[in-house]
């Protein structure tokens, strides 16, 4: 992984993003302790995550009482 300086990505935008298309990633480092905040990484190499369906099932519960009404104006917020 190559890294660039916040200052260096902004002058070579162009060229970094290049790279990235190309398969390459890029660390950008920021602070006077070059620290990587960030990486650009290819599209591709990112795992596309499946939606668990049902996660908070049995997790609460909601119950109306039968005297529960609401007018019109209430349900509309006015």
């Amino acid at each position: 992984m190559k890294t660039m300086s916040v200052g260096e990505f902004k002058a070579n935008f162009s060229e970094a993003l290049r790279k990235v298309l190309a398969g390459e990633e890029i660390g950008i480092s920021y602070g006077k302790r070059k620290e990587i905040v960030a990486r650009l990484v290819p599209k591709s190499t990112i795992k596309a995550h499946k939606r668990k369906i049902g996660i908070f099932e049995g997790k609460g519960a909601v119950h109306f009482t039968q005297d529960f009404s609401m007018t019109t104006k209430e349900f509309l917020g006015v």
